[in-house]
């Protein structure tokens, strides 16, 4: 009992930021490789972001890339739904507007997760916010080098000059943080998704998943197709 409150606790002291583009917009990288079909795949995996998000008991926000993707979210979501649109040239200099903005808003333990890494589970945010406690920053690795889940409890140091969407990113994110003096705490390791090779895994590896949006996905994903099959 004192375990689950601690967690319950911990979630109501951290914000969950999600991080979007509409699908249409998302997973260029996979367009290169089946074309339209990435805007199909990109709405299964926005389908499970938001599964993930709406179960978590914490405040939530939602950051879209522009305010294009900001129409688009607003028909998606409840009219009370909180939405930061984000600033900059890149993800790095997105993510110090969003956590600036919410920062001078009172929030203080606060989490950005993607669209791409439907191998979330609920209880991995959960793990995130617990670590605050502990640590300045939370990070989730992903299998590729990059990350699924970044999480402070300071502002972020600059991110613009960082080498997003690359296999070296977490490295680079781990290096700066160091350097600020910040204590990190690193989940488990996650997929995310942005290749065919990538789906494939996706595909095995949500065969226990529960969750009505990872059943559909996969299910998509079993149907004959030349584009990975």
């Amino acid at each position: 009992m004192v375990l689950e409150s601690n967690h319950t606790e911990a979630a109501m002291d951290t914000c969950v930021v999600l991080c979007l583009k509409s699908p249409a917009k998302s997973k260029r990288r996979l367009a290169e490789e089946i074309g339209e079909l990435a805007t199909t795949a990109a709405t299964y995996l926005w389908a499970c972001a938001l599964e993930t998000i709406q179960s978590w008991s914490g405040r939530v926000v939602f950051a879209p890339a522009d305010a294009e993707d900001a129409r688009w979210l607003t028909n998606q979501l409840e009219s009370d739904a909180t939405i930061v649109i984000q600033q900059g040239e890149n993800l790095g200099e997105r993510i110090n507007h969003v956590d600036t903005t919410l920062r001078a808003k009172g929030e203080i333990n606060i989490i950005f997760i993607g669209t791409d890494c439907p191998m979330m589970e609920d209880d991995y945010l959960q793990q995130a916010a617990t670590e605050f406690a502990y640590s300045d920053v939370v990070l989730g690795p992903a299998i590729d080098g990059g990350v699924v889940l970044m999480g402070a409890r300071v502002a972020w140091p600059s991110l613009a000059e960082l080498p997003w969407s690359t296999s070296s990113l977490c490295d680079a994110l781990t290096t700066l943080c160091v350097e600020s003096g910040f204590v990190i705490a690193k989940l488990e390791p996650r997929a995310d998704v942005d290749s065919v090779v990538a789906l494939h895994s996706t595909r095995n590896a949500l065969a226990q998943d529960p969750r009505p949006a990872r059943r559909a996905l996969r299910q998509w994903l079993k149907q004959p197709n030349a584009a990975w099959d």
